[in-house]
């Protein structure tokens, strides 16, 4: 029959990834009318049984920067490891992000799938100690929005479907999932209670850009939202989702979230996965909540057919939309079968397995990765100007666990690994890598430019510290001579599941970095990192530069490299805060086991900071950060004179919008029309040529908007590439939405009366020029 083809493919292989169509609008297209027609045309052909088979799943895979197996050991094989979200966030690039998206969308159908678990949104980063905030671009919901929204294009345009995740609020991996406590009680998933104004201009944000960009599916999350659980959670997925968004496609659980049957369903959950081959919280394995108990269900009369049709219906119109149902997909890489045990899901229907196996997808996409890698490097201190380095130096040193080549192999990055660089994150987000140029590696060959160069390393951090002794010729037996230039390489680990407890570079780094900086007077530090760490020793007097390179991919060592040579002037820009104090941050992963949690539904979160997150919480509370939201230095100089503003509509602009328009997807039509234009000047004033980004931040009417309105807000961006002494105008376009807040009373998104201040600038702390305007004009 059709039916195997058809579901299998669409969710027995699942990848994650994370410009140029600019409307919301597809449902209303043809083609989108035509793949409505079609998934009709195929519901049809369906017994009850089949459509239990689709909404209930299969295995299959999930990873934010590579093709990774669902059983979280095995890899995908011969397919590149790009740059993680947070790289792309440090990029501030909405082309880069496109592009990455492309790439990671070839790369998957190449290997047989048709669905990307991806991009990431959620966790956004409310806590900058989350576990999973280096999967997705950062704390601001605009940013994350823009940079979600070029990926998931991206991805479309290869005729690939993407699963944005994690919805909605799942803001720390700790205590997610429901647990039985020694006396039997069961102790439920903790619950973020976040509300209604939150919840839209945060957390749902970037979510609605997903949704105008096309994404095929949502990934609910396993935590609770305001008491219930995100798979099941009517408010969130209909509510707000599907109505007030106009979300037409299917939202998938994650592997094991499904906390009930019926429930969920008329909740609003489309598919459960990996149905019933994997189960947490209320499943078990070879059980699925859906599955018979859905088809029950229907001849029971507890669930309606309508609904179970719209379920089918959701899954497979974006099938048909992307015209994946083409006789010339590629089929399923036959590796699948050995790199991991897909038998349970295979007993009734047969995959399409075929063509080459190991196939090799990778292209040249190492070029692109490593392009990406080096743009993303945010350049945070430079001292005199130590860097570029242009002529090789003839004596080099290199420290830090982070610099040497991975100790535990190619197929993990796990938290026990003591020496080796740390590329990426680790549990599902992870990737099987096919090579890693290291730091370590990448200086050597650099350094055989030229004949007498010596190049010198420790890389186990806890002999280093004990080996540095001062001496009268310098470091002692281990290193001599004293190196002309000491780089110190040092990582923390990110992954899925723990939540970090400190912002402490890992293995003692702080201890490396004061130790080589206490002899040698040339010490540059480039950490591998998703989130933030506080780097006491920025201030030390011989650290002359400090860069951080985030979670880069395969290319690691030669991207930073190219950085450090001036191969590439950095362009980066840090997509958090980086704080003087851990007491500086306002929200923190909640230790429940600390607790001693004995009520069931004792797993409380309370978002009682708001909106007031990262750089808005620093606005507000008035604390000066070490390094800003937006900050990172270049080799060159740009300056920003000017600010002119636009509007784009000369008549009366009304407070809410036309209600008797229809919802589209991404919310109301009337949300993202450009209500004015804002331009600015932006000049390279240094001598060499070089890219930087504006960015654009609004103050509201602080009298006529509720209480929590932050101080400024991100609303717009640009990555630019001048010439030396050349100028270029940057327009930013301001859509309703952007000059709106979530009128919690009217259920709307308001612009308030009164004056607005649009400021400009090269981070949220240096702003360059500054202009008051009002929305609401009236002629």
């Amino acid at each position: 029959m059709l039916l195997p083809k058809l579901f299998l493919l669409t969710t027995g292989l699942i990848c994650l990834s994370d410009c140029k169509s600019t409307s919301g609008a597809y449902t209303s297209s043809q083609e989108w009318k035509k793949a409505v027609t079609n998934a009709k045309d195929f519901l049809a052909k369906l017994t009850l049984e089949e459509k239990a088979y689709i909404a209930t799943g299969v295995a299959g895979y999930d990873s934010p920067l590579a093709c990774f197996l669902l059983q979280l050991v095995y890899e995908k094989d011969f397919a590149s490891v790009y740059p993680a979200g947070v790289s792309v966030g440090a990029s501030w690039d909405k082309q880069l992000a496109y592009e990455r998206g492309f790439l990671l969308g070839e790369e998957f159908k190449a290997k047989g799938a048709h669905v990307m678990l991806g991009p990431v949104v959620g966790s956004i980063g409310r806590n900058p100690l989350g576990g999973r905030n280096w999967e997705g671009f950062g704390p601001d919901p605009y940013l994350t929005g823009e940079l979600s929204y070029q990926s998931i294009i991206g991805t479309r345009t290869v005729g690939m479907q993407s699963c944005v995740k994690h919805y909605v609020g799942y803001e720390q991996a700790t205590g997610q999932n429901p647990t039985t406590n020694a006396d039997g009680v069961v102790i439920e998933g903790y619950s973020s209670n976040i509300d209604d104004r939150t919840m839209h201009e945060i957390y749902s944000w970037p979510f609605a850009k997903a949704v105008r960009a096309g994404v095929s599916s949502v990934m609910c999350a396993y935590s609770r939202i305001n008491g219930s659980y995100a798979c099941e959670n009517p408010k969130t997925l209909d509510g707000i989702l599907k109505e007030e968004l106009g979300f037409p496609g299917y939202v998938m659980s994650d592997w094991g979230a499904t906390m009930s049957g019926v429930q969920a369903i008329e909740s609003g959950l489309d598919m459960t996965m990996p149905g019933a081959l994997m189960g947490s919280g209320r499943t078990t394995w070879g059980f699925s909540l859906f599955g018979g108990n859905l088809t029950q269900a229907v001849e029971n009369g507890t669930l309606s057919m309508s609904r179970v049709n719209d379920m089918v219906l959701r899954v497979m119109t974006p099938y048909f939309y992307l015209n994946q149902d083409d006789k010339h997909w590629p089929l399923i890489d036959p590796s699948s079968q050995e790199l991991g045990d897909f038998s349970d899901s295979m007993a009734n229907y047969s995959w399409p397995v075929g063509g080459e196996a190991h196939r090799d997808v990778r292209g040249n996409n190492a070029a692109f990765i490593r392009k990406l890698g080096a743009e993303s490097v945010t350049l945070l201190k430079n001292k005199n100007s130590a860097l570029p380095i242009k002529e090789i130096p003839r004596y080099i040193g290199v420290f830090g666990n982070d610099a040497a080549d991975k100790s535990a192999g190619l197929a993990s990055s796990p938290d026990s690994e003591a020496i080796g660089t740390f590329a990426t994150g680790g549990g599902s987000g992870s990737g099987r890598l096919t090579y890693i140029v290291s730091p370590l590696e990448a200086i050597k060959s650099w350094a055989k430019g030229r004949s007498n160069s010596l190049v010198q390393y420790l890389t186990d951090n806890e002999l280093t510290p004990g080996l540095l002794h001062p001496t009268n010729v310098g470091f002692g037996d281990s290193i001599y001579p004293i190196p002309e230039v000491c780089f110190v390489f040092l990582r923390y680990y990110v992954s899925e599941g723990p939540d970090h407890s400190d912002f402490d570079l890992d293995n003692n780094g702080s201890s490396v970095v004061n130790s080589v900086a206490s002899i040698c007077n040339n010490t540059i530090v480039v950490t591998h990192s998703g989130n933030v760490n506080l780097m006491d020793w920025a201030d030390h007097p011989n650290v002359t530069a400090i860069m951080m390179a985030y979670m880069p991919g395969q290319e690691s060592g030669n991207a930073i490299l190219d950085v450090i040579t001036g191969k590439v002037n950095p362009s980066g820009k840090l997509p958090f805060t980086v704080a003087y104090n851990a007491s500086d941050y306002n929200t923190a992963s909640v230790n429940f086991t600390a607790m001693n949690i004995t009520n069931s539904n004792g797993r409380q979160i309370n978002f009682t900071e708001g909106q007031f997150i990262d750089y808005r919480h620093f606005d507000k509370a008035g604390i000066t950060p070490r390094y800003e939201f937006g900050y990172g230095l270049s080799y060159t100089t740009f300056s920003i004179q000017e600010l002119s503003l636009e509007p784009t509509n000369k008549g009366n602009v009304a407070s809410l919008p036309d209600n008797s328009r229809a919802i589209q997807p991404g919310g109301h039509p009337d949300l993202y029309e450009i209500l004015i234009t804002v331009e600015s000047n932006v000049t390279n004033t240094g001598a060499l040529a070089g890219a930087t980004v504006p960015q654009l931040y609004l103050a509201f009417p602080q009298d006529t908007t509720p209480p929590g309105t932050p101080v400024k807000v991100l609303r717009g961006f640009d990555k630019i590439y001048l010439e030396a002494g050349c100028s270029r105008t940057v327009t930013f376009e301001l859509t309703r939405k952007d000059v709106s807040f979530w009128n919690v009373v009217k259920q709307q998104w308001e612009i308030p009366a009164g004056t607005f201040e649009a400021m400009v600038g090269l981070s949220s702390r240096k702003i360059s020029v500054k202009k008051q305007f009002d929305v609401l004009r009236r002629r």
